[in-house]
């Protein structure tokens, strides 16, 4: 009897360690389960970026903005011509949602004029990068390839400067000779200031450094006689005027301006506005070709439009 006893008391004991087992299992599925959410939260893929397509380029400028740009559109007397430069050229491109351009080009009894769209839209092929911060990158390295200057001081701040550092005086004779304290100060660029240059000396050590393609460096002085300088040079001063970051367009945008030198021909101006909004990156290139040699296209003239059109292709992204 006690034998008999003994047999289903094992039983129950077998029974209840193989239950034991059994929940192990399951408690050690569910830890090693745990393991993959841990892992799940490190490789979470960063945010898209808000733009998945792009507009098409060619008509994306309205008609009126290319009658300002191109002004030898409204000089077609050919309505097949005049139609076929508005429609411009579309760029080849190998997928319409990651990269447009379109570019036109118009010529009139003064000039030749060009203009090319370029949207691109920045997609991050690492997961822990979002598309937005991937464009941030791109932008930076073109920003950066633009070499814009550092921004120009006015020739008020030149002035005050001496003044405004009390450290510049006794730093050398100036103190003992106050006649020698203004060319103390000027003592880094002796042959500057005092050789008569003083209006484009400044400007042009500020706008490009040093170099003499840029805006400011040489559009007001480079052809006095010309209208288009005079013009450029009476609402807007050279510092105004010189490559720069620009504000309140996308999320970040510069302006670079270049007055190109063709030899014998007449010089070219090409003005570039670049802006991001978050992973789309667009840039507008515009470019004028006076007809007659020793004419300077008027740089804040062409730096108003381009500006404008940035503005209108910002806001149709926006919207």
């Amino acid at each position: 009897m006690q034998r008999k006893a003994f047999v289903p008391g094992t039983a129950a004991l077998l029974a209840a360690l193989l239950a034991g087992c059994t929940g192990g299992s399951d408690d050690g599925g569910s830890t090693d389960g745990a393991n993959p959410d841990g892992g799940g939260t490190v490789s979470q893929a960063a945010e898209p970026g808000r733009y998945r397509t792009l507009p098409e380029a060619c008509g994306s400028v309205a008609q009126d903005t290319l009658d300002a740009l191109l002004p030898g559109i409204l000089q077609l007397t050919d309505e097949e011509q005049r139609e076929k430069a508005y429609e411009g050229e579309a760029m080849p491109t190998f997928d319409n949602d990651r990269k447009v351009g379109c570019r036109w080009k118009v010529s009139s009894a003064t000039a030749t004029n060009y203009l090319f769209v370029d949207l691109e839209r920045v997609v991050s092929y690492d997961t822990t990068v979002s598309d937005a911060v991937q464009a941030q990158q791109l932008f930076a390295v073109k920003r950066a390839a633009a070499d814009l200057p550092q921004p120009a001081a006015s020739t008020s701040e030149a002035a005050d400067t001496p003044s405004d550092d009390p450290s510049d005086g006794p730093s050398g004779n100036a103190s003992d000779d106050p006649s020698d304290g203004p060319s103390g100060d000027a003592s880094n660029d002796p042959s500057g200031e005092p050789a008569g240059g003083s209006p484009s000396g400044s400007p042009s050590r500020g706008s490009s450094g040093g170099n003499p393609s840029r805006a400011a460096s040489g559009t007001p002085d480079a052809s006095p006689s010309s209208s288009a300088s005079a013009s450029g040079s009476s609402s807007a001063t050279p510092g105004d005027l010189q490559p720069r970051v620009l504000d309140g367009l996308g999320e970040e945008a510069f302006l670079d301006d270049e007055l190109v030198s063709g030899g014998s021909t007449a010089k070219q101006r090409r003005v570039t506005v670049a802006f991001r909004t978050s992973n789309v990156i667009v840039t507008i290139e515009y470019e004028e070709q006076p007809a007659t040699v020793g004419m300077v296209p008027d740089s804040e003239e062409m730096q108003d439009r381009a500006r404008k059109l940035a503005s209108q292709l910002a806001d149709s992204l926006a919207g």
